[in-house]
């Protein structure tokens, strides 16, 4: 099959696939005598395992680990296991720090009044140098030095 028929059956962009073999991520398709690229079932399968792959947020170098994995039928699970749970590890503290974020632009944008008045909370918040400590448990403000000062 071509490159987009390759790239409909396994629902990775021709863009992606090119550059999938650029970065040595897979193998190379075979050329036909016309110099198009040549995909087998097989390839399409392995392009279909790296979108899973990148649908489930493992970046490039966690792939390639986990491609050679998949491909060794003599590895050991604990090893696919030790690659998952690391990155479980990464997704539990990108999700924490993202609603740590959410929750203080919320407190931000719910004591901003939005009228015409230049005063902003939002903006104000922000010009501290941790906006995220600027606030007690409470979500009432603490005050800092500079603040006092100003």
């Amino acid at each position: 099959m071509n490159i987009g028929q390759a790239a409909s059956a396994s629902g990775v962009t021709a863009k992606m696939i090119r550059y999938y073999e650029s970065i040595g991520l897979v193998e190379a398709a075979d050329r036909s005598d016309s110099g198009y690229r040549i995909y087998s079932n097989n390839d399409v399968h392995v392009l279909s395992f790296i979108r899973q792959a990148r649908i489930l947020g493992f970046p490039i170098e966690q792939i390639r680990e986990l491609l050679s994995l998949w491909q060794d039928q003599g590895r050991a699970s604990a090893e696919v296991k030790v690659v998952a749970t690391h990155h479980l590890d990464e997704l539990n503290t990108r999700i924490a720090e993202l609603m740590e974020m959410r929750d203080t632009l919320a407190h931000l944008a719910q004591h901003c009044v939005g009228d015409e008045r230049p005063c902003c909370p939002i903006l104000d918040g922000m010009s501290e140098p941790n906006v995220r400590q600027s606030f007690d448990h409470k979500g009432s403000k603490v005050s800092h030095p500079a603040t006092i000062a100003s």
